[in-house]
């Protein structure tokens, strides 16, 4: 995604609804930084999808070590993790935290695959893209974050993945409310980037390694490839 012309953001009037996000100028900007990112980790779809369930209220470095615990028990399946017993599986993946939660989560993952789809990924994923969601909506302990990285990452549609990392970029750029809802930002971005999976991967890599590296609870702006883009007098910090 290129552009001709870098545009500014115009000063804020007390009141005014936030300007609209410079989205094509940001990707161009943290893409020309960072190049590629190579992301998400996960070298089935079927691991993908238990990564983002046990992502949730962790670090990934924790999810790791919960993956490979799961691949030791040869679990990285839907049929081994179907038949798991409950208490089994919750000490696989304790490294992840919330174990014995995210087990129920799992399982009731391979329910609904089970019980709608016999066990298939194909057959799940044969779904239409708002079909798939609503579907996976219905999952308990699969909330919007989870189902879109499921769709984007797993079923490789143009799903725009929203976590904490991009609200808070957002939000002290001075873009978007902090009161907006999950679905209204990804919306956002989906009116204002083309429908491509490879391009919403990227942009949400970018974004993650943002959060990781410079857009922090303490922010660390001076290097920031976004620095241009703050605000006068620097980034919302409330």
């Amino acid at each position: 995604m290129t552009r001709k012309n870098k545009t500014k953001p115009r000063p804020r009037i007390d009141g005014a609804p936030p300007p609209p996000p410079p989205f094509r100028a940001v990707y161009d900007d943290l893409y020309r930084a960072w190049g590629p990112q190579h992301w998400w980790p996960g070298r089935t779809r079927f691991e993908i999808i238990v990564g983002a369930i046990l992502t949730q209220n962790t670090a990934w470095t924790n999810v790791e070590k919960a993956i490979r615990r799961l691949r030791i028990e040869r679990a990285l399946n839907p049929k081994s993790l179907h038949r798991a017993d409950l208490r089994t599986l919750a000490e696989w993946i304790r490294p992840a935290g919330y174990y014995n939660v995210k087990a129920k989560r799992l399982r009731a993952f391979t329910g609904m695959l089970f019980g709608r789809f016999d066990g298939k990924l194909s057959r799940l994923f044969a779904l239409d893209t708002p079909t798939l969601r609503d579907t996976l909506l219905s999952v308990n302990g699969i909330g919007p974050e989870t189902a879109d990285s499921i769709i984007l990452y797993a079923a490789h549609r143009p799903r725009f993945v929203i976590d904490t990392y991009t609200r808070r970029v957002l939000v002290r750029h001075g873009w978007i409310d902090r009161r907006a809802g999950y679905d209204d930002i990804a919306e956002q971005f989906m009116r204002a980037i083309p429908e491509d999976t490879s391009l919403y991967n990227e942009f949400h890599a970018l974004i993650v390694r943002l959060g990781k590296e410079h857009c922090r609870a303490r922010p660390h702006c001076e290097a920031c490839p976004l620095k241009a883009y703050l605000p006068k007098g620097g980034p919302h910090l409330r």
